[in-house]
């Protein structure tokens, strides 16, 4: 439960966090930058965003009105502004979707890179940052009852984004749901090299695109924003709920994986899952890829997961939280938690996470420099391999706004860690709140703000606040989405029970 106190706290937090978001923003465009120097200098913005920096702009428009931190008209304004500009923007024609890079005040797509060291930039489009984006504009329809004609307007942005054109029907082979491949480019403006990628035209739409080379095959991450609103917009089967990996399996073909996964096969909607999970810490919980906070979090914000997945989400959920809480505090030894992609004290950006919680081999590091390699060992006969712990950490690069993800599942803990970090580092907490990272060894920190993690801070406080982004989005993917989450009941839990084992689904006795 959530104290006055403490609402105050978090108020206090997001007050601060929504200045930072408006230092970001162009006046003029409406739209923010991907990021802003420690002391909100407007010359420091960047010359660049995404479609989910503007997502996060307009999560964050939302939770600042619904906190009064700003006028329900201005709230309105921004929004406004922010479509106008928008419907401005260059994008793929026959999917609809946005490129990853634009100018925010010319709003012209960035070709070359405006920081050093500078190079040509390839338009390309993202599944992920086209999912966060359309999650933002289709809560806009419930979000401004005295506004429809805006909210009318963000609904046709999204419901023109096909998420079809990432869909690779083959990808798992026949009678099996395909996975969604992390992006495009066109074929006259692709990277050199890319002739090598698979070219396809996937929602039939008359232009062949180059695709990446990878596909989304691990469900606890990130991406599945895209899937979610492919299917609850019709432009996905559902039975693409099930394909992607909650483990790889426990057979030796995939004994590279970071652990060996305990778990049983099911049958959901015709398809085999192997809802496996991993053992860490006394917990049977769902992996991310690389270990990271963001990955199995972000889409809990704004998708009802604790609620329509209570045998799968709302179990697995607070035991991955409950890891990284041990992590830092306790295994590590670090005195503070929260690990996530972020910028890096010593500068540039850098992925950081809580390896044993990934499926990735070499998984997201906690530590500036990786002291050793950990391997959580694999047991099985004929492809067993020894356990590699890591028994002496250095310098851990904590992420605030990863805590802040932590915030609805376990309110005081993260309140405690997010009041240390300020006590203990008062440089860490400028103008716009939490700067982004801090490597609580040494002291030094990221004197910057980002538009992507400022946006997720703002909306776990709304998400332990009343979570209304939640309640705009839910009543457009509920129909969709919340029968496939109620059907699965993940491995995940205590470590205690028995769960039998399978490389492959056996025989129909193995499957519900």
């Amino acid at each position: 439960m959530i104290s006055e106190t403490d609402r105050r706290t978090l108020e206090g937090y997001a007050r601060a966090t929504w200045q930072s978001m408006l230092a970001m923003t162009v006046p003029a465009t409406g739209l923010p930058a991907d990021a802003i120097d420690g002391e909100l200098r407007a010359e420091t913005r960047t010359r660049y965003t995404s479609p989910t920096n503007v997502a996060m702009l307009l999560w964050s428009a939302l939770v600042a009105r619904d906190l009064g931190l700003t006028s329900r008209e201005e709230a309105a304004r921004r929004i406004e502004r922010a479509l106008d500009s928008l419907e401005a923007l260059e994008r793929h024609a026959p999917s609809g979707q946005f490129y990853n890079w634009y100018d925010p005040e010319s709003l012209a797509r960035v070709t070359l890179w405006p920081d050093a060291p500078g190079g040509p930039v390839y338009p390309f489009a993202s599944s992920v940052d086209n999912g966060w984006l359309a999650s933002a504009l289709l809560m806009l329809k419930g979000a401004l009852p005295e506004r429809p004609d805006l909210g009318e307007r963000a609904f046709r942005i999204a419901t023109s984004m096909n998420f079809a054109c990432y869909y690779d029907a083959a990808a798992k082979g026949e009678r099996q749901p395909g996975l969604l491949r992390g992006g495009f480019w066109r074929m006259n403006e692709a990277a050199p090299g890319s002739e090598v990628l698979p070219h396809g035209d996937y929602a039939g739409s008359g232009e062949v695109v180059i695709y990446t080379g990878h596909h989304y095959e691990t469900f606890n991450s990130e991406p599945r924003i895209a899937s979610y609103l492919g299917i609850a917009l019709g432009q996905l089967p559902p039975e693409h709920y099930f394909a992607a990996w909650r483990t790889y399996t426990d057979s030796c073909g995939h004994a590279w994986q970071e652990a060996r996964p305990v778990g049983r096969w099911r049958r959901h909607l015709g398809v085999d899952v192997f809802e496996g999970a991993y053992v860490v810490g006394g917990r049977r919980l769902v992996p991310s890829w690389g270990g990271s906070m963001f990955e199995a979090l972000m889409p809990a914000l704004i998708v009802p997961e604790l609620e329509w997945g209570a045998q799968s989400w709302a179990i697995t959920h607070p035991l991955y939280v409950q890891a990284q809480i041990e992590f830092g505090s306790s295994e590590a030894r670090y005195g503070y938690w929260g690990f996530s992609p972020a910028s890096d004290p010593a500068g540039g950006y850098r992925e950081y996470g809580v390896d044993a919680l990934g499926m990735k081999p070499d998984g997201y590091a906690s530590d500036v420099e990786r002291l050793t390699v950990f391997d959580a060992g694999w047991d099985g006969a004929g492809c067993a391999r020894p356990r590699r712990p890591i028994t002496d950490y250095g310098q851990g690069v904590v992420t605030p706004h990863a805590a802040f993800l932590a915030l609805e599942l376990a309110p005081a803990a993260t309140l405690d860690n997010l009041a240390a970090l300020r006590r203990d580092f008062p440089a860490l907490y400028g103008p716009g709140g939490f700067k982004d990272s801090i490597n609580v060894a040494t002291g030094q920190y990221a004197d910057r703000y980002l538009a992507l993690d400022q946006g997720m801070v703002m909306a776990a406080i709304d998400a332990a606040l009343g979570a209304r982004l939640r309640g705009y989005l839910a009543p457009i993917v509920r129909r969709a989405l919340e029968p496939l989450m109620r059907m699965e009941e993940f491995a995940a839990g205590s470590a205690g029970l028995e769960s039998p084992r399978g490389g492959a689904p056996r025989s129909p006795s193995v499957h519900q």
